[in-house]
């Protein structure tokens, strides 16, 4: 079965883990339940996200009220209301009147509190050279202190944004939470982009100071970051400042790494950062005070900023941590991501508000074996382990044999397993998946052979626009393969037809719905609010569309379907269309160009491009590959065409809009449906026939 194509509800109509009375009972929601009176599942998400008979509150508010306090998220200000909605749930005002900031409650109590707090291990991190960092509550509180001093001598003020195009090392949260500390809003920047998609969010959000690195190690040899980022500043202007760490060694005279430097822009981490004050008074921020700029991008060409605040991230991180996650004060939590990807500051900022152990990894899954991951599980004793469902399809592909059709996998001598074999996983107590669809057989795998058939696996949908998540299972209910559980704690979700009238309960597959707000629901568009309310709210009145398929079984269990609109899903990570086909277009042989999504075993969904040549250029081999680099080189190599077919036109409307649907099926083998606005129907024979 293909990794991006939902199987049907019958394929999975089977609860396969069913939780221990003994476990529930040592779960924090299962705490969360006995505490308020809660009986079952279903009365906790009717009591956190609907009306309350005879309570002026809705359980929404009466939720997010109550959160701060059992949580124990602390505010330097006390706020008047839990939220202002007078302007609709598309403006909701939360928290008004109060004042915090993230760094406060992730780092700096922890590190005033006592002195084992502060030797508590905050971070560990391992290189995929082998080389193991851990970082102390006390060791982050300084360095972040360094960052927020460096950032005011180089004029940073509140509300001012700062890049992050950073490796994946330790010193990436310290920069994190050193610009929370100064007011700053961050702007991580995924250190896998190529210089055209580094350049446009550069371009958009304007930072004067740039946190990037020499470079990192992949597959054993070094990636170079600091070119990439001297291009992406050279294309987008505006930064004046770039503070580089050294990862690779390049610093050093005798190293044999040579990297382009600026001396009117470059400084060195360790020359500008290093050499600070280790103290700084946090600043105390109004609850809507900008925290981070997060980009996603979408069907047009301008990836969106997301705006998040210091309240927002605040309460749902944690919130999500602590209960979905079930985060323990032993625990050592590792969730695979890069910065860059809402999933990095939503695991620091969850875990680290609880002042828990986070483990970060820098290099590729399988280098230099494909146990790399399950030798760092057992290494490291941890004990939440989230993964995209696309890199356990890539691991799973190495076992010795894989079952035959008429044997399930579990079953006897179907799961021998060579890289697992010899690693202790009991370590791990919960498992996690997010950024699209599984395949059930690839579900079964990873909670029978890593999980042992006991870690639940917390399966969540959201998105950078809430850094959280719509939907998430309690790792106190039973499972069925690939299901989401239901709405997260506090999340007014529901599923509706196109006319926005609610079918979940007509177990039919309809559009994801959030009737109500959330406090990290972004508050905006850095571009502004038409955007906003065009991408998110103008298909349903008062309702937020995310663009997914859903459906609620018979059972009450929650199933996604992929994406109701055009963004291409790669391995978890999403890109317009519009950005591949600019990408392509600024190739000088291509005329036109059209990208979509197909079905891929590996990474889910995988970009297949179409494109029209100038007049006079040749379709060779030799082009097709100069086009793939294109690509991979503007964006990164995630978003690499799986192939590039070439046609001499692409079927229009009589306005010359580009029929993306008919080209869609055309490719997967799927009925076109109504042609009737086709310009030019030859152009179908065309993409049939295209190589």
């Amino acid at each position: 079965m293909p990794g991006n194509t939902s199987p049907s509800l019958e394929d999975i109509d089977e609860i396969v883990h069913e939780p221990s009375r003994e476990f529930v009972e040592s779960t924090n929601v299962y705490d969360f339940m006995q505490e308020y009176g809660i009986e079952d599942y279903d009365e906790l998400i009717e009591r956190t996200t609907t009306d309350l008979e005879g309570e002026p509150d809705s359980g929404v508010d009466w939720f997010w009220d109550e959160l701060v306090d059992y949580l124990g998220i602390e505010f330097y200000e006390e706020y008047d209301d839990v939220r202002d909605d007078e302007e609709g749930p598309q403006f909701t005002d939360w928290y008004p009147g109060g004042e915090l900031n993230v760094a406060h409650n992730v780092v700096d109590r922890h590190a005033d509190i006592d002195e084992e707090r502060r030797n508590t291990v905050a971070t560990i991190w391992e290189g995929e050279d082998g080389e193991v960092r851990e970082i102390t509550y006390h060791e982050l509180h300084r360095q972040a202190n360094q960052v927020a001093n460096a950032l005011e001598e180089r004029g940073v003020e509140t509300g001012d944004t700062v890049g992050l195009y950073m490796p994946m090392v330790p010193e990436v949260v310290s920069i994190l939470y050193g610009c929370f500390k100064a007011g700053a809003i961050a702007v991580p920047i995924f250190s896998g982009f190529g210089v055209d998609a580094a350049a446009t969010r550069i371009e958009d959000a304007e930072p004067n100071v740039l946190f990037t690195g020499d470079g990192f190690y992949r597959r054993g040899d070094p990636v170079f970051l600091k070119s990439a980022a001297d291009e992406a500043i050279a294309d987008a202007g505006h930064v004046e400042h770039t503070i580089v760490f050294d990862r690779l060694g390049s610093s050093t005279k005798t190293s044999e790494h040579e990297i382009p430097w600026d001396d009117d822009r470059d400084e060195w981490w360790h020359d500008v950062v290093e050499t600070r004050d280790d103290e700084y008074e946090t600043k105390s921020l109004p609850s809507d005070q900008e925290s981070m700029l997060l980009y996603s991008s979408g069907t047009t060409g301008q990836p969106k900023g997301i705006v998040h605040t210091h309240a927002g991230v605040q309460v749902q991180c944690p919130k999500e941590v602590y209960f979905g996650m079930d985060l323990k004060p032993a625990d050592r939590f590792f969730w695979v991501s890069d910065i860059g990807w809402m999933m990095g500051p939503w695991t620091l900022i969850g875990t680290h508000t609880f002042g828990g152990t986070v483990f970060m990894y820098e290099g590729a899954p399988d280098y230099p074996d494909p146990d790399r991951f399950w030798a760092m599980i057992d290494r490291h004793d941890l004990t939440q382990f989230g993964i995209s469902p696309t890199a356990i399809r890539a691991l799973r592909k190495h076992d010795k044999r894989q079952p035959t059709s008429d044997e399930p996998s579990g079953s006897d001598g179907a799961r021998d397993d060579e890289w697992l074999s010899g690693h202790d996983l009991s370590s791990l107590r919960i498992l996690g998946s997010t950024g699209e669809p599984w395949d059930p057989e690839s579900w079964r795998w990873f909670y029978e052979n890593v999980g042992g058939g006991d870690a639940p696996i917390i399966n969540i949908s959201g998105g950078t626009e809430i850094c959280g998540c719509f939907l998430m299972p309690m790792p106190t209910q039973p499972l069925k393969p690939c299901t989401l559980g239901g709405p997260g704690l506090g999340m007014d979700i529901d599923i509706v037809d196109r006319e926005g009238n609610s079918i979940k309960d007509d177990h039919e597959r309809g559009y994801l719905v959030a009737r109500d707000s959330c406090p990290s629901m972004t508050k905006s568009l850095w571009s502004g609010d038409e955007r906003y309310l065009e991408e998110y709210w103008s298909t349903f009145e008062d309702m937020w569309n995310h663009g997914d398929w859903a459906q609620q079984d018979e059972d009450g269990f929650w199933f996604l379907h992929g994406r109701a609109d055009d963004t291409l899903n790669v391995a978890g990570r999403k890109v317009g269309p519009a950005e591949v086909e600019g990408a392509l277009i600024d190739h000088d042989a291509v005329n036109q160009a059209a990208a979509i999504g197909a079905p891929d075993e590996t990474t889910g969904t995988a970009v297949v491009a179409y494109v029209v040549l100038e007049a006079g250029r040749e379709e060779t081999d030799d082009l097709r590959e100069e086009l793939y680099a294109q690509v991979g080189d503007e964006l990164g190599k995630p978003f690499r065409p799986r192939e590039v077919l070439f046609v001499d036109e692409f079927p229009k409307t009589q306005s010359g809009k580009i029929i993306r649907r008919a080209i869609q099926a055309t490719y997967v083998g799927e009925d076109l449906g109504d042609m009737s606005s086709i310009e030019n129907p030859r152009a179908l024979e065309e993409l049939e026939d295209a190589r």
